[in-house]
């Protein structure tokens, strides 16, 4: 490249020297707005994650990390786990109580589960009452384990109704992945588990 030609102070007129104050004062214009485009995807990339009603990743972003967790097992070996949790008589409670309270034991669930996983793991709404945790390397013992206590977590929930607080339980099922199975599946195993534990206490 060639060097820069430094123009002697006497030859810059006041109109060129306008120009290029100008064009710095744009230059700089544009870069404070680049960095605040850039904020903003990157809280909206934050709100296309997030639950709309409790402080959890959504189904799209849980499933995205659940692909990357799989291929981390997959290339190093090292399985990891994910817990499917259903709220039970959530229909019940959305009649007896109102869908209201039945948001409020929804957000106590959510809010539960983050409070009881560590930083690494990871916590997201499937749908309308179902939960998924991932739990990073951790292989399938621990995680039935971690499954359990969890469980134990939210059936000690006392989510406030008028005049007493509305019973809280969770049926849950467990899948370790190691790279061999493909997400779908997954999640698939997982669910079946939690049903057939849903009716085996029905």
């Amino acid at each position: 490249a060639a060097a820069p030609v430094d123009i002697p102070e006497s030859d810059v007129s006041p109109t060129v020297e306008a120009a290029i104050a100008e064009l710095i004062a744009e230059i700089d214009r544009l870069r404070d707005e680049l960095t605040q485009n850039n904020a903003r995807i990157h809280d909206l990339e934050k709100l296309a994650d997030r639950d709309p009603l409790t402080p959890v990743a959504n189904r799209r972003a849980f499933v995205h990390e659940l692909e990357r967790f799989n291929a981390l097992a997959e290339r190093y070996g090292t399985p990891s786990s994910v817990i499917y949790l259903d709220v039970n008589g959530m229909k019940e409670i959305n009649d007896r109580f109102g869908h209201g309270a039945g948001d409020r034991v929804i957000v106590a669930v959510a809010e539960a589960l983050l409070a009881n996983v560590r930083a690494s793991d990871l916590v997201g709404r499937l749908g309308g009452d179902e939960f998924g945790v991932i739990l990073a390397h951790m292989d399938e013992h621990l995680a039935r384990q971690k499954a359990a206590a969890l469980a134990g977590v939210i059936a000690d929930l006392q989510v406030q109704r008028d005049g007493g607080t509305i019973p809280v339980s969770v049926a849950w099922g467990v899948f370790t992945f190691t790279g061999e199975a493909d997400i779908g599946a997954a999640l698939d195993a997982a669910d079946k588990e939690m049903y057939a534990q849903k009716r085996s206490r029905q």
